[in-house]
């Protein structure tokens, strides 16, 4: 993660923000065990130096899935335990201490939309299209899409992408709800940095609580969320940052809200 050619994930720093890059355009950016595991180190610094994160892609792509050629030599055990390694790993993205925005161009297809749906904001450019084509490859999805991606989109959409394998533009994926941005060609990596930055210019531990209350909170009762909810709710709100935030609002020393801009 030196930042050469040679490295499957590339890794810097621009100020707080840390930028991820799956570096194999030759293979469409395709995740091997390697890569996973490249990743997993570039998440982990980016936890502990970073207060916000871009994953991306190097080339025409983010990323085509998983290293098919690589699947297929795979004992039976190995696939299983190689896909709940994947779960171990993208839960660190989505549930870990720091937001996480990908900028998606090109092939978002199988792997690869299963890792742009543990991010916490999903920014795509024109030429980006998504697709699950494991129905057609005899294979079902092993990253976590079943659970990310049927929730983002629903489990009837998922299913029909993966027993039709049609693939779907990142309009129609803006609609269903997969992602957040759609943006003009080239400019996803600008678009995500910027909303990187406005992610960590919040205080860390309303951060910490959006990424980690919110996806518990859903899986729960609404009676056992609401009462996690009022938890975070006082915990966040007494702290040093959030008091000294809240005095520089209540003495106008911030802005306000604005309508947005049509």
């Amino acid at each position: 993660m030196d930042g050469s050619s040679e490295a499957l994930i590339t890794y810097r720093l621009d100020g707080d923000i840390a930028l991820i890059a799956l570096n194999r355009p030759e293979k469409r950016n395709a995740i091997s065990d390697r890569v996973v595991e490249a990743l997993h180190l570039a998440v982990e610094r980016a936890q502990d130096e970073a207060r916000a994160a871009v994953i991306h892609g190097a080339g025409a792509h983010f990323c085509a899935g998983l290293d098919l050629a690589e699947h297929m030599e795979k004992p039976l055990i190995a696939a299983v335990q190689g896909s709940r390694r994947w779960h171990r790993i993208f839960d660190g993205i989505e549930r870990g201490a720091i937001p996480f925005v990908c900028a998606m161009q090109g092939a978002v297809v199988g792997g690869g939309f299963e890792l742009a749906a543990a991010a916490h904001i999903r920014v795509a450019d024109r030429t980006a299209f998504f697709g699950l084509p494991e129905g057609q490859r005899g294979i079902f999805v092993g990253g976590g899409g079943a659970v990310r991606i049927a929730r983002l989109i629903g489990a009837q959409r998922m299913g029909d992408m993966m027993l039709t394998g049609r693939t779907v533009s990142p309009d129609q994926m803006e609609q269903w709800g997969g992602i957040s941005y759609v943006v003009p060609e080239g400019q996803a990596l600008t678009r995500a940095i910027d909303l990187a930055r406005s992610a960590a210019s919040n205080a860390p531990m309303s951060n910490y609580a959006i990424l980690n209350a919110l996806p518990r909170i859903r899986d729960m009762s609404s009676e056992d969320g609401l009462f996690v909810e009022s938890l975070m709710s006082s915990l966040t709100s007494v702290t040093p940052e959030a008091k000294e935030r809240l005095r520089d609002f209540l003495e106008k020393r911030t802005a306000r809200l604005q309508a947005p801009k049509e």
